[in-house]
């Protein structure tokens, strides 16, 4: 697999459903989470959970979707939302950019 490892399926999966229940309120089909929670018939605290994806920075999403965030970033796991301290588990130990966090 050349540097890439076999993510986890369940992040990716949910990366893609927060944008995507993500679209809806911005484009005003439905104006509140309680609306997307009614039509898709789907748990109030799934989608709540769900959206704060949509917060992460893009370096964080790429990395997810590329599947190659690290064994302890999963969905179980919860992670900050603020964007400066949820990137450090993301980043190598030799990139440079961990001293700038």
């Amino acid at each position: 697999m050349g540097g890439r490892r076999r993510g986890d399926n369940a992040m990716v999966k949910a990366v893609a459903r927060a944008f995507q229940s993500q679209k809806p309120l911005e484009s005003e089909t439905y104006g509140t989470v309680g609306e997307i929670v009614e039509a898709e018939k789907i748990n109030v605290s799934f989608v709540g959970q769900i959206l704060r994806l949509t917060l992460l920075a893009p370096e964080i999403v790429g990395t997810i979707l590329d599947r190659r965030q690290p064994a302890e970033v999963a969905l179980m796991n919860p992670f900050p939302v603020a964007w400066v301290s949820n990137y450090k588990p993301f980043l190598s130990r030799n990139d440079d950019r961990c001293d700038r966090i």
